[in-house]
């Protein structure tokens, strides 16, 4: 019996000694891991001492030419050709029929073709001279403050698969997005609201939420989604009884309990971001129904946006919205619209698309602009990628669209740093692939965190046994798309 007590008194020595060995090694940061996460937090350690918190401002590591980025996201893929980037070359061959093979096509591209002309006709507009096709009747009024690239290139010509390399830098999903490493370098200004906010539709896009996740970066830094209908986050008002006070003595109590649970158990960070999280949460119950509060604004200001039309009513709310945000420091916006993969009737299916984004848009940068709100907002508008020349349609006629085309799309920036009043790189006559300025999306991404004062390289995780990246492997900057 003694012998059996004094080996269970040796085992329970050995469990505590390894237990404080483990607690001694963690403390030193011996291990591998620990290493990382010390390099990690040595990078932030200033702006740290001045305002702990995952959330609090960091020093970017370039002059910033923005401080805060609102991404339109044309969910579907809108075609160059028919918006912003016009091909008479199609004009001579439309209808004209052949056929497509080799082995870099994809499955859509393959077999009986027929090249279809743009259903619009497309002039000049702005001092610039940029083309536009005719549905944009107001774009044109802020022209001169758009800077559009045709030189990009995407790497898939599936949606999920596109949307999530658009959005995060890696086709397969599950890493950060683009708002979260944002977020995660800079920080937000306003410590009461998510630093990164998405205004998607009702239909999520394809692939759904990891478009705006935080990937293996820490949760404080994935997207927060307002629902388009109803309570914009669930249990954002507290259950009838329960006041404002009751709330906060439950935080209290809640965080002693768990802080001293942190305090012996230090490598759970989950359970601190959990902890900051539900302090956020008690804060935004204070301030988001109020920012949400579109009808504050006067009557026209909302007509700017094309709130109350049948048309540009959900889009303008949502970019009115997105200003609101950016207003009161939210550092990342994202809005979703859906409806671009007009695969055919593109005249009806585009024309309907353009109508419901043109007035918003051009709202969000008048308003922007005479805040004076412009120069430090970088607005992004793309898809996912851009649209081919000819479809498979057999009759080649009125009800013709277009397929998928990673080789070619069209994006544009305003605000912050752009080289305002330009357009950037080139697609053959055709429109079928980019020819000049030619950039992956990588490079747009390194050009838009250098544009908010980030440096790619330096901008970087642990995470898998190595330090990663948005740009995945490297990119660089597009230096014809800065100021």
């Amino acid at each position: 019996m003694n012998s059996k007590l004094k080996r269970a008194q040796l085992e329970d020595l050995g469990t505590s000694r390894s237990l404080y060995r483990r607690d001694f090694i963690y403390g030193m940061g011996a291990s591998l891991g620990s290493v990382a996460l010390a390099g990690m937090m040595s990078q932030n350690a200033s702006a740290s001492e001045a305002a702990p918190g995952p959330l609090s401002l960091k020093t970017p590591h370039l002059p910033p030419r923005a401080k805060n980025c609102i991404f339109l996201m044309m969910e579907g893929g809108p075609s160059q050709i028919d918006t912003f980037d016009p091909k008479p070359q199609l004009n001579k061959l439309h209808r004209k029929r052949f056929t497509r093979t080799g082995e870099n096509q994809s499955a859509m591209e393959l077999g009986t073709r027929y090249y279809v002309q743009s259903p619009w006709t497309a002039r000049q507009v702005g001092q610039s001279g940029a083309w536009m096709t005719e549905p944009w009747q107001h774009l044109p009024d802020v022209t001169d403050d758009i800077c559009f690239y045709r030189g990009c290139q995407a790497e898939s010509v599936d949606h999920p698969t596109a949307l999530f390399h658009i959005n995060t830098g890696n086709r397969f999903g599950g890493d950060p997005a683009l708002g979260s490493w944002v977020t995660y370098g800079l920080g937000s200004q306003n410590q009461n609201l998510p630093g990164f906010i998405v205004l998607p539709n009702l239909s999520y896009p394809q692939g759904g939420t990891p478009n705006w996740g935080n990937g293996f970066l820490p949760a404080h830094y994935q997207g927060t989604p307002l629902r388009p209908l109803g309570s914009p986050i669930l249990d954002l008002k507290p259950p009838v009884g329960i006041t404002a006070e009751h709330q906060r003595e439950n935080l209290n109590l809640l965080g002693r309990s768990n802080g001293d649970h942190l305090k012996q158990h230090p490598w759970h960070d989950d359970l601190q971001a959990r902890m900051e999280n539900y302090e956020l949460a008690f804060r935004m119950q204070m301030q988001v129904p109020d920012l949400l509060d579109i009808d504050q604004e006067d009557q026209n200001t909302r007509e700017l946006y094309g709130i109350g039309n049948d048309d540009t009513d959900e889009f303008g709310r949502k970019l009115l919205l997105a200003r609101r945000l950016v207003e009161k420091g939210v550092r990342f916006v994202q809005a979703y619209t859906g409806g671009w993969d007009s695969h055919d009737y593109i005249k009806r299916a585009h024309g309907a698309r353009i109508r419901g984004v043109d007035k918003p848009i051009t709202g969000l940068i008048k308003d922007l602009k005479q805040r004076g709100l412009l120069e430090d907002t970088l607005i992004v508008w793309c898809g996912e990628f851009g649209r081919s020349p000819d479809n498979g349609f057999r009759q080649g006629g009125e009800t013709y669209g277009r397929d998928h085309n990673a080789k070619a799309m069209t994006m544009w920036f305003a605000g912050g740093g752009v080289a305002a009043g330009t357009t950037v790189g080139a697609t053959d006559e055709i429109g079928e692939q980019a020819v000049d300025v030619v950039h992956p999306i990588r490079d747009v991404h390194v050009t838009l965190l250098h544009l908010l004062g980030l440096d790619d390289n330096r901008l970087t995780y642990f995470s898998g046994g190595r330090f990663k990246q948005l740009s995945q492997f490297g990119g660089k900057a597009i230096p014809e798309l800065m100021s």
